[in-house]
């Protein structure tokens, strides 16, 4: 049988975190390991307990969690933690600084239930989940910030084909809302993104999202 996934949850609020815990705990393959309201008692929690996937809040007292995210995630970290990040839509700014620090997903807090269950499965599985209304949101409106940087469009190593999805995934859009969009099939998307995350030496969404705008391929 195979291990349960282990989840740390991380949130100032005693309601949130608990309502969190016991949607989580209720599924037979996730298990809470450890809860918190503070962004320093996560990083000890996670050192400790080492759990496949932390549950953070952004704002939170001692240590916030775009902070926190940055020591458990964030580039030069040796044995890095998965992040997923629960947040509102008045904490943009801050989600996109811990998009920066090496969040591996984005989700709302008045996410369903269901949503909050496929963010933690996908981001313990090793992919990034974009949740479409924070990418439109939130990348978009702080495009201007990260468009600016080396090389151009015209640099880009992608066929046709593969700057099509790039710019898809930079919208927001699942790997099953691609393949409808472009009438492919689902396992034909995820060998795109394969392809595109190898030639562009990514880590995973977050990182190809900021790459399209930074090169400017959306705005």
């Amino acid at each position: 049988m195979t291990a349960p996934i282990r989840v740390l949850v991380c949130d100032d609020q005693a309601l949130i975190r608990t309502g969190f815990a016991t949607i989580i705990d209720a599924q037979p393959d996730l298990e809470v390991v450890g809860e918190c309201g503070d962004g320093r008692t996560a990083v000890d929690l996670a050192a400790r307990l080492r759990p496949d996937v932390v549950v953070m809040d952004v704002r939170m007292p001692v240590l916030d969690g775009i902070k926190a995210t940055r020591l458990l995630a964030g580039a030069g970290v040796a044995d890095p933690v998965k992040v997923l990040v629960v947040t509102t839509f008045n904490l943009d700014e801050y989600v996109y600084e811990a998009l920066r620090a090496g969040a591996g997903g984005f989700l709302l807090k008045d996410a369903p239930p269901d949503r909050l269950l496929h963010g933690i499965r996908t981001v313990a599985a090793g992919a990034a989940l974009l949740d479409p209304e924070v990418t439109r949101q939130l990348v978009g409106r702080y495009a201007t910030r990260i468009r600016p940087a080396e090389g151009s469009r015209d640099d880009v190593p992608l066929a046709p084909r593969e700057l099509e999805v790039l710019r898809l995934i930079a919208d927001g859009l699942s790997n099953s809302e691609i393949a409808a969009t472009l009438v492919i099939s689902h396992e034909t998307v995820k060998t795109y993104v394969s392809r595109i995350l190898t030639k562009l030496d990514l880590r995973d969404r977050v990182q190809a999202v900021v790459y399209a705008y930074r090169r400017g391929l959306v705005t």
